[in-house]
């Protein structure tokens, strides 16, 4: 919510604060591994999100269902449009999994039949269809995205081939939540084969799709309920979420082990103590308190640390931002 001239409260538009989310994400400081204020990447600057954001919204709008016309555009044309958007004005991938997640929250945020919820969310989900997952192919051949192999028996439905996928997707029938259902299975699953396959990390954001964004909305309790700038609040959840579990980007481009240990880093900093090789143990195993208690100074030494060793934990931004658009739309605020 926000305030009108009188002090009070009203309503606000769910693509303003996807729109917010996306901006208040990058300017959480420190973010270990990630641009921030302070910081850019050899590849990356901080003003290529601020690009990024603005050309994501006309995308945005359209999972709103604010587009032209009387026909809501799909959740995968919505996403495709996000994305094209997004690299249109960074000129790079910024914000690829953010948008992944943004646009399923913004649709059921959007819908009068449906609520900000994790069965809000998980409906929308379920709804998607074959077209969708064919758009969401298509947005893989506007920019890189760095992704691990596809499971075992699914090379045909390698995301890297962009469109080329279409017949296997359609000749399988596979919606949007199908697709991402593959790379969300946990490495325990019966598909884990062989040691490559069962030390894998799964997609974090492809499990937020499959299980009700679970992670989200837990970190957005943490930032609903912490006190201090918005982006300081943001940059505390950060932390919390990549103490609960190994991020997959750094999976895809370190390894399963570099992330894990990285991870243990983030749980270490938080005084939270660690399961093992493994992590520790999923985001309810983080306490709020101690996501609130971080120390941000020490998070400015792991920055560096991490940003010197390579290690960029952007599947955990991702899911930052989520968690920034569920606390924006339940009351959180940019403080004057």
């Amino acid at each position: 919510m926000s305030r009108d001239a009188r002090g009070g409260r009203r309503p606000t538009d769910p693509v303003d604060d996807a729109t917010l989310a996306l901006l208040v994400e990058v300017a959480g400081t420190p973010k270990p591994g990630n641009v921030d204020r302070r910081r850019d990447l050899d590849d990356l600057r901080f003003e290529s999100f601020l690009g990024g954001a603005v050309g994501a919204r006309e995308g945005l709008e359209l999972a709103a269902g604010e587009g032209p016309g009387d026909e809501v555009a799909s959740v995968g044309g919505a996403f495709e449009r996000a994305v094209s958007g997004m690299a249109e004005r960074a000129r790079t991938n910024t914000q690829f999994g953010c948008l992944l997640l943004l646009v399923p929250l913004v649709r059921a945020a959007a819908d009068s039949d449906r609520e900000l919820s994790p069965a809000g969310v998980d409906a929308v989900c379920r709804a998607t269809t074959v077209d969708d997952a064919v758009a969401f192919y298509r947005a893989f051949e506007v920019v890189d995205v760095a992704v691990d192999d596809p499971p075992p028996g699914a090379d045909d439905l390698d995301v890297r081939r962009g469109g080329d996928a279409e017949p296997a997707v359609r000749e399988r029938e596979m919606t949007l939540r199908d697709v991402l259902a593959l790379s969300a299975a946990p490495s325990d699953s019966a598909e884990a084969t062989d040691s490559a396959e069962a030390n894998r990390v799964p997609d974090r954001n492809a499990a937020e799709w499959t299980e009700g964004f679970p992670r989200t909305f837990r970190a957005a309790e943490w930032i609903l309920t912490d006190e201090g700038p918005l982006a300081d609040r943001a940059a505390r959840a950060f932390l919390g979420l990549l103490a609960a579990g190994p991020d997959t980007l750094v999976a895809s481009t370190q390894g399963a082990e570099t992330a894990r240990e990285a991870s243990a880093r983030a749980a270490a900093l938080l005084g939270v103590e660690s399961a093992g090789p493994d992590g520790i143990g999923g985001v309810d195993a983080v306490p709020a308190e101690a996501v609130h208690g971080a120390d941000l100074a020490a998070a400015e030494v792991l920055a560096e640390a991490f940003v010197d060793e390579g290690i960029n934990p952007g599947t955990t931004a991702d899911l930052t931002c989520a968690a920034l658009f569920v606390a924006l739309r339940r009351g959180a605020e940019v403080a004057p």
